[in-house]
């Protein structure tokens, strides 16, 4: 009967010590995939910026152009 539990309990040391080093992968599978997300998130974020629209800045400019505008229509 002892050999039976010591074969029953090395068999569920090596169950669980095999599934501990599955999950300690996957864990740090998952924080190279976060990483790489970061870097793709950040440069991302960098190409909108570097794309976006000019609203704002065209608004100024517009509004110092109106005396030019207004003298050229009554030409």
């Amino acid at each position: 009967m002892r050999g039976a539990a010591e074969t029953t309990l090395a068999a569920s040391a090596l169950v669980v010590g095999i599934t501990a080093v599955g999950l300690t992968r996957a864990i740090f599978h998952l924080r190279a995939i976060h990483a790489n997300l970061a870097a793709t998130t950040d440069a991302t974020q960098a190409i909108a910026d570097l794309t976006s629209t000019v609203p704002d800045r065209l608004t100024s400019v517009n509004a110092n152009l109106k005396p030019v505008r207004d003298f050229c229509d009554t030409v």
